[in-house]
């Protein structure tokens, strides 16, 4: 709302902006069991030093292994409700965004929404006695982590829960939409749902390809909802499998990224924009012809302590400056520094008035 304000004489315009619920997430909300192992256990499990998959049935003992062998610490977790989490830190005022996801009526998701609620986060889960709430096995060894989901009441995710009538009002209030690669594998005609409306209202629709699982076994599902993404997030090795399973014979990611902007739109006025991450190498951003690179700040390997939630982070350092309508360039830049600042720390945590300086 704009309102004219008359100062010593002169006319001032005064911007009165309403933040309340602007942004809406949507993914797997997941209690994360953090703890550092040795290569042992993620061999007897088969699992990669840095990777992210859905867990087997060979993997439902790893849970109880951490409880009782390791040191685990429990965190709020999640790709979304993590990037909105920081999203929500670097900005200050609560309430700003809206997650939606799939919890059980148990003690982890009164502790999911103690932690979410305590970091300014609105959040409305749908809840489930089908399961209980997921979780998720975050395994660090050295610099790196592997990330064992088991998404227990977070599949149960169904299109009506965005369909009562308060979230339909929270729907209408927001300008901004997220959603993980990874919700794909809960409710992709949910994905849909808000994909349109964002497209009918010409508002901001935003995925991450998450994990490259994604690309090779969702992919009918992932393209169902390309078509009306405006800003596309991916890592290295997410974008690489991408083009792999399009048969791109794409030379390097520069070339992976321009294709990636290529791809059919439904909503041609709006260019799409790409933005892919390269771990310590530069971020590359695609928008129209150009492509822009942004160096990444190099931390010593003492200052590295936990490499998980780092692309969630950048995401919702990136989310703050976007949604206040900043240049793409603070965008990325606010994205970097929230990611340096995640991997000093472990797990997807933050203390503290942000620093972050424009």
């Amino acid at each position: 709302m704009l309102n004219n304000v008359k100062l010593f004489g002169r006319n001032y315009l005064k911007l009165k902006w309403n933040t309340e619920h602007l942004l809406i997430g949507c993914g797997n909300p997941l209690l994360d069991i953090v703890a550092s192992v040795d290569k042992d256990l993620l061999e007897r499990y088969n699992l990669k030093p840095n990777d992210a998959i859905l867990a087997r049935d060979e993997h439902m003992h790893l849970y109880k292994d951490l409880d009782e062998k390791y040191n685990a610490d429990y965190m709020a977790g999640g790709s979304v409700q993590n990037t909105l989490r920081v999203c929500q830190w670097i900005l200050g005022t609560p309430k700003v965004a809206t997650f939606f996801g799939c919890v059980g009526k148990d003690d982890y998701a009164k502790i999911l929404e103690k932690k979410a609620t305590q970091d300014g986060l609105n959040v409305r889960y749908q809840y489930t006695n089908e399961a209980p709430t997921g979780t998720c096995a975050v395994l660090i060894t050295g610099t790196h982590r592997s990330l064992c989901a088991h998404l227990a009441a977070a599949n149960h995710f169904t299109i009506d829960h965005l369909q009562k009538p308060d979230s339909r009002q929270l729907l209408e209030s927001a300008d901004y939409f997220y959603i993980s690669g990874f919700f794909l594998t809960v409710s992709p005609p949910s994905i849909i749902e808000i994909a349109r409306y964002a497209h009918k209202r010409k508002r901001t629709f935003m995925m991450n390809l998450s994990a490259p699982f994604v690309s090779q076994y969702y992919k009918e599902q992932l393209m169902a909802a390309m078509v009306y993404v405006d800003i596309l997030f991916g890592n290295e090795e997410e974008v690489e499998t991408f083009a792999r399973e399009h048969s791109w014979h794409a030379k390097d990611r520069k070339e992976i990224g321009q294709k990636l902007l290529s791809l059919p739109k439904e909503n041609s006025e709006r260019e799409r924009i790409v933005i892919i991450t390269q771990g310590h190498y530069p971020v590359l951003l695609f928008q129209g012809n150009n492509i822009k690179e942004f160096p990444v700040q190099q931390l010593s390997r003492e200052q590295l302590v936990d490499t998980n939630g780092a692309g969630d982070a950048f995401v919702g350092g990136f989310l703050a400056q976007y949604i206040k309508k900043k240049s793409l360039d603070v965008c990325v830049r606010c994205g970097i520094w929230a990611a340096s600042q995640i991997i000093q720390r472990s797990g997807c945590t933050f203390e503290g008035k942000p620093s972050f300086q424009e």
